[in-house]
């Protein structure tokens, strides 16, 4: 395909975007929510800024510095965002302000990365060391969660801390100790270290199913900290390197031969309700590619990154009234809490959540995909 398309599609997202009111954050539009700090703006901000070191354009450097400028005060204070949720989902966006800072000189960005490392700081964490994903969510591990929080802290280590990523490294080991199913090769979304809520198994406390979003989360978490590791960190990079290329290794055979894509439901292709989706395709594409250029894994995944990404534009990238649009994004999914049992980890219930277009979770990974085709 022509890829010129696809910066076409960009600049139309952003085009229609105010600071306010972002035209990929779905879920905000569905619900009414007033504006407020939060991960799936900062998908966008992170791709966006990859588009701009790639080509230099400096539209969307000043895009990105106008809309969280609207969300970060003087005093750096960020528009809705409540360290008490604790919530890690709101670590993400955190990760721009470094490259703001340093593009802009505005301290207040500084200020925002200090107090979001408040929140690193205070985090409750399991037995084990990990993060809970959030107050609501006493003990549990979510695979959304790594890419969430370990960007940011893996950062604030590197170019504002000590340098000592030892609690880093150690969340990712015990997922990949605990959440790994080493026979399907492919990580459970959830894990309750209590083993008391509602959907976990009580052997175990797993969630019941592969959703693929969550392990796009988590391989683009891994292959981010990474790239921001810096080269004295030798020992953390041969232990996530070696967890990164078994994860890569052990996805490659969910590939859908017919699509060239991942199903939203990872290891049952073709079960009724089950679907190609488009997000966790996008973040294992962009994984698989950088990672591949990185020397993580063997070169030939650059090949493979990019037929997946082929194929997520074949299927789902779209014209319609002379607008480009991206489909096939599953809206939202999660686990409990325990007043919304709807959400128990089934196969019936990942299969049930909204399929929608253009929604960040999906357009942000797909634009960071695109910045590795380039690239390639």
């Amino acid at each position: 395909m022509k890829y010129e398309i696809i910066e076409k599609y960009i600049d139309r997202l952003i085009s229609e975007t105010k600071p306010e009111a972002p035209i990929w954050n779905i879920e905000n539009i569905r619900l009414g929510k007033s504006p407020a700090w939060n991960y799936i703006d900062g998908c966008m901000m992170t791709s966006l800024y990859s588009i701009y070191k790639l080509g230099g354009d400096k539209k969307y450097l000043d895009f990105i510095d106008k809309f969280v400028d609207y969300y970060v005060f003087e005093d750096g204070a960020i528009r809705g965002y409540k360290l008490e949720t604790y919530n890690l989902d709101n670590l993400n966006e955190g990760r721009i302000l470094f490259d703001l800072y340093r593009e802009t000189g505005k301290e207040k960005y500084f200020k925002a990365i200090k107090l979001l490392y408040t929140q690193i700081e205070r985090q409750p964490r399991t037995e084990y060391g990990n993060f809970w994903h959030k107050e609501i969510y006493p003990n549990q591990v979510w695979l959304d969660g790594i890419y969430m929080s370990e960007v940011f802290y893996t950062r604030y280590a590197a170019e504002v801390g000590n340098g000592d990523f030892s609690e880093i490294i150690r969340q990712f080991e015990s997922i990949y100790q605990n959440m790994y199913d080493r026979e399907k090769r492919l990580y459970y979304h959830g894990w309750d270290c209590s083993k008391q809520a509602f959907w976990a198994d009580k052997q175990t406390g797993l969630s019941k199913n592969f959703w693929l979003r969550s392990i796009g989360w988590y391989t683009v978490g891994l292959i981010d900290v990474l790239s921001y590791l810096p080269e004295s960190a030798e020992k953390e990079k041969k232990t996530l390197g070696e967890i990164f290329k078994n994860t890569i290794e052990g996805l490659e055979q969910y590939i859908d031969p017919q699509t060239n894509m991942f199903w939203q439901v990872v290891d049952k292709i073709g079960k009724k309700g089950n679907y190609a989706e488009t997000s966790g395709s996008s973040m294992i594409s962009y994984a698989m590619m950088k990672g591949a250029r990185l020397g993580y894994i063997d070169k030939r995944y650059a090949k493979v990154g990019e037929s997946v990404f082929n194929g997520i534009c074949n299927k789902y990238l779209k014209e319609t009234d002379g607008k480009l649009n991206l489909g096939g994004i599953c809206l939202v999914a999660g686990l409990g809490p325990e007043s919304n049992r709807r959400r128990d980890g089934s196969y019936e219930y990942y299969i049930s959540e909204p399929i929608v277009e253009n929604d960040a979770k999906g357009t942000g990974p797909f634009v960071m995909a695109y910045t590795e085709i380039k690239q390639l």
